[in-house]
């Protein structure tokens, strides 16, 4: 099982979105490198970090699953869409997209600023500077670490 880490700003989609939801289509990655990891390495059963961006207090806020293989995103068809891509076609798509489904909230939000104070997370992608992917795989030992975090009281 693979583990990874996906972003989403809470005013277009957020966790608590997902957990009335149940289950989403990730839609609208239109980065080629975050798509090949959709694609290519992101596998049914692959537990996945709930991310929110762009907000006052970023951080990791809920855990969900992939529950199915990657399939053409229809939002590239879509000329009314925000994600439109006029070069994809049907029988060429460029773009794909899974679905996830909600698993659970983390106990509280584990910020992006306590993810860069910890030396142990130096190999987590999110904290490097100038990452700016949705998608990101996070190691196993990454995985359990930030789990363990939510225990912890904010430092």
């Amino acid at each position: 099982m693979n583990h990874w880490l996906m972003k989403c700003e809470p005013d277009v989609f957020s966790i608590d979105d997902l957990e009335k939801q149940k289950v989403e289509g990730w839609y609208g990655i239109r980065n080629y490198q975050a798509r090949n990891m959709m694609r290519d390495a992101m596998k049914i059963g692959d537990l996945v970090f709930f991310y929110h961006s762009n907000v006052k207090v970023p951080g990791i806020v809920g855990i969900m699953e992939v529950i199915s293989a990657p399939y053409p995103d229809p939002t590239q068809f879509d000329p009314k869409h925000r994600y439109f891509d006029p070069k994809s076609t049907p029988e060429n798509p460029r773009w794909v997209q899974v679905d996830v489904q909600y698993v659970r909230h983390t106990k509280r939000n584990i910020t992006l600023q306590e993810l860069k104070e910890d030396e142990t997370l130096e190999d987590l992608p999110l904290v490097r500077r100038g990452n700016r992917l949705s998608i990101m795989p996070i190691s196993a030992q990454s995985w359990t670490r930030i789990l363990a975090r939510e225990n912890l009281t904010a430092e």
